[in-house]
């Protein structure tokens, strides 16, 4: 299996169809249930502010969280860059269910010794070099496990792609891919919010990054944000003096010795995952495709057979996951939260203490479908029954906006007039008002559809429900006046009242697709752009959706250049790189929809009564 395909987002669907045999799902299932697992026994020992050494003599600060009583435990570790003494309750949890938790403040955060880099490759091994320190100690039984949010999830998968013997099992949790495929480069494209991460920790200690930034979203976020060119946002907003942040801008290919080095989705570093892992995400986490794409790679290149068996769960969730049964005010009802950590508990029993509860037997992906708001548990993913229907785009040449005539259907298009709109840098199509800088859940994004640089296309109402769960993938034919421009496709449901929810997207800039393989994203290099030429984009969306289109909406595809602020805008000046950038200017879009360029998403639906 093409490994390149397994990393992207939407072909994944077509090749694994493919691959492995018809297994369904269970339509109703239960949530992952936890079952029997350690119950509290312990009183806890604290050991706060200790030293870890690493290969290269510095020492990391960690705390330490142990049961108070004779013998060893296994031990699970999480690296942290916000703050170890954050992490207290849940390590407090397992460790009175007989584990040793092993808390540790991120190289050059807080008090532990080195320099702070947020993709430093001493990440990798200092995760080793903690696992098999840890293993060493007098309280560990010499199983260690990691898990942890957001960046500790890149950490977990950092640590096991170094191979250390004594790590048995990680549950890495929102953990985003490699830097080009999310964060804080959208298939190209740099995402908003990570400017404001980068400001706030572009330093020992968190600090606001100033308005528009953590510690002050709502205020002049857009303003923030318009000043030119991006890489003096270090100067103009406060950003503390570092030696990444302009290695983030400058170096804007994969293929650089600086992200290369923290690159862990490869077949030679998933071949040195020798453990087995649990991951979870939401479908409006910000950092959605490191989960599924990790989860296809393991089961192509783990290491061991037990590696090759990962499990993932998708909830109704944002980028905190099993908090809320709401999420921008949609309710997803009493199953939206699960049981986790006791999921964890019963993972880490198997795994690190070697009880047999069981845990291996259960369906090795769980999904929960918004609409339905129900759970579905399978053998695989994506679901094995799904089918994938070609969505075509239909207009007279007037899709602009929502009031256009722009449609959407399984019908392939003939002679048909091309949509055009102009997409100007200084005036760019605003994103919805998600909180905090990160998708939050189903927003109502209908106030931008009604703008002229959208481009709308509905399907007609639906006369029955439509179940659609899994990658999608969209295959644009479209020229830009510009040499250089970006492309946003984005998945809506349109609900009888007009309200119209957002729910999954793509994403692209135009000089990294690739030429020699039909438009697909290239992360390592840049290509060229002729004007006014149409090329094909094969664009993937980064977070798919599972979610049930009610009988009486219907399903909206728009397609702009711009979603401003959650992305930077392109200025279409085509410089090698835009955050040199010191002007916009405006570009004549074009998308085609005839029989020789038919422009279509491939959505995967899942049969009726499945």
């Amino acid at each position: 299996m093409n490994f390149s395909r397994i990393l992207s987002g939407g072909r994944i669907a077509l090749i694994v169809a493919a691959v492995f045999p018809f297994v369904g799902s269970l339509a109703n299932a239960q949530p992952p249930q936890p079952g029997e697992y350690s119950p509290v026994r312990y009183e806890v020992v604290e050991e706060r502010d200790q030293d870890a050494p690493m290969r290269d003599g510095v020492q990391l600060k960690i705390d330490i969280f142990r049961p108070k009583a004779e013998g060893r435990f296994p031990a699970i570790l999480q690296q942290t860059p916000y703050n170890k003494n954050g992490q207290m309750a849940r390590a407090k949890n397992f460790a009175s269910r007989g584990y040793v938790v092993v808390n540790v403040d991120s190289r050059g955060r807080f008090e532990s010794g080195g320099e702070w880099d947020p993709f430093s490759a001493h990440h990798k091994t200092d995760g080793y070099d903690l696992v098999e320190w840890i293993a060493k100690q007098p309280w560990c039984s010499g199983s260690v496990g990691t898990y942890g949010l957001s960046y500790m999830g890149w950490t977990s998968w950092w640590t096991a792609s170094q191979s250390p013997p004594a790590l048995k099992a990680i549950v890495p949790e929102v953990a985003p891919p490699d830097h080009f495929y999310n964060c804080p480069y959208q298939n190209g494209i740099f995402v908003c919010w990570m400017m404001d991460w980068a400001g706030s920790m572009s330093a020992r200690l968190p600090h606001s990054a100033g308005p528009g930034g953590y510690g002050g979203f709502a205020v002049n976020r857009e303003k923030a944000y318009s000043n030119l060119p991006y890489i003096d946002f270090d100067k103009t907003r406060n950003y503390k003096p570092n030696a990444w942040w302009r290695k983030w801008i400058l170096q804007n290919t994969a293929d650089t010795e600086y992200w290369r080095a923290i690159s862990y989705q490869t077949p030679e570093s998933y071949a040195n995952v020798k453990v087995p892992s649990l991951a979870i995400s939401g479908w409006f986490d910000a950092n959605f495709p490191g989960t599924p794409m990790n989860y296809l790679a393991m089961k192509e290149h783990g290491g061991t057979p037990a590696a090759r068996r990962p499990r993932i769960v998708i909830g109704p969730w944002q980028h905190i996951i099993n908090r809320y049964r709401t999420a921008a005010g949609v309710d997803f009802g009493e199953q939206a939260i699960i049981d986790w950590d006791g999921y964890v508990l019963r993972w880490f029993d198997y795994h690190l203490k070697g009880i047999d509860n069981g845990v291996l037997k259960d369906p090795p992906v769980h999904v929960f479908v918004m609409g339905r708001n129900k759970w579905r548990a399978a053998q695989d993913w994506p679901l094995p029954q799904t089918k994938y229907i070609k969505y075509y785009l239909h207009s007279e040449g007037k899709a602009n906006s929502s009031a256009g005539d722009g449609s959407l259907s399984t019908k392939r298009p003939g002679k048909e007039q091309a949509d055009e709109y102009v997409y100007d840098p200084d005036k760019p199509t605003p994103s919805a008002g998600f909180t905090n800088g990160h998708i939050d859940g189903p927003r109502d994004i209908s106030k931008s559809a009604a703008r002229r640089d959208v481009l709308v296309y509905n399907t007609p109402v639906l006369t029955e429900d439509t179940e659609i769960v899994g990658p999608i993938t969209a295959r644009l034919f479209a020229a830009t006046s510009g040499v250089d421009t970006d492309w946003m496709i984005r998945l809506v449901d349109v609900y009888p009242d007009g309200r119209a929810l957002f729910l999954g997207e793509g994403v692209m800039r135009a000089r990294h697709r690739d030429p020699e393989k039909s438009g697909e994203f290239n992360p390592n290099k840049l290509s060229t752009l002729e004007p006014n030429q149409p090329y094909e984009y094969q664009i993937d969306f980064w977070r798919p959706t599972g979610n049930v289109f009610a009988k009486g909406h219907r399903i909206r595809i728009e397609i702009s250049s711009s979603y401003f602020p959650y992305y930077l805008r392109n200025p279409n000046t085509g410089e090698d790189n835009i955050g040199l950038a010191t002007r916009f200017q405006t570009a004549k879009q074009t998308i085609f929809h005839d029989a020789a360029r038919p422009s279509h998403v491939v959505l995967p639906v899942i049969p009726v009564d499945e």
